[in-house]
């Protein structure tokens, strides 16, 4: 085989990688379409699990969020924490030159520590986050 020979497949064999890269990178960020899009949560807000001898306190980062928009239940041992956050109705026509907070639904399932709680969840959202106070049963 000439030395060009290999430099051309080399060459093509790189390109062919790239093309792939691309395809694959293109995919996905793809958004997805139909019924089940809407379903699914776009991101997860960061959390905090704190401990005293009476509750266990979990605090859900959600800036921006309307609290009427939140849900959070207990599911078979963890605390599930859901909605939506939406730009305001008034900034929707704006021109954005950067958008770093993620928008549209969100969900995150917090694995809650060994016990037992009661079954109220109590909640409130506040400074931008959301506290939920779940006290202890012996």
């Amino acid at each position: 085989m000439r030395r060009d020979d290999i430099g051309n497949w080399m060459w093509a064999e790189a390109c062919e990688a790239l093309a792939r890269a691309e395809r694959l990178h293109r995919r996905f960020f793809e958004p997805l379409r139909g019924p089940a899009a809407a379903r699914l949560p776009a991101w997860q807000p960061p959390a905090d699990v704190l401990e005293t001898e009476r509750e266990v306190l979990i605090v859900v980062a959600l800036p921006g969020v309307d609290p009427a928009a939140v849900e959070a239940a207990i599911e078979d041992g963890v605390l599930r924490v859901a909605g939506v956050r939406q730009l305001p109705s008034e900034l929707r026509a704006a021109a954005i030159h950067r958008l770093e907070l993620p928008q549209g639904r969100f969900e995150r399932r917090i694995p809650l520590p060994p016990g037992r709680y009661n079954t109220t969840v109590r909640h409130s959202l506040a400074h931008g986050c959301l506290l939920v106070r779940l006290e202890k049963t012996t």
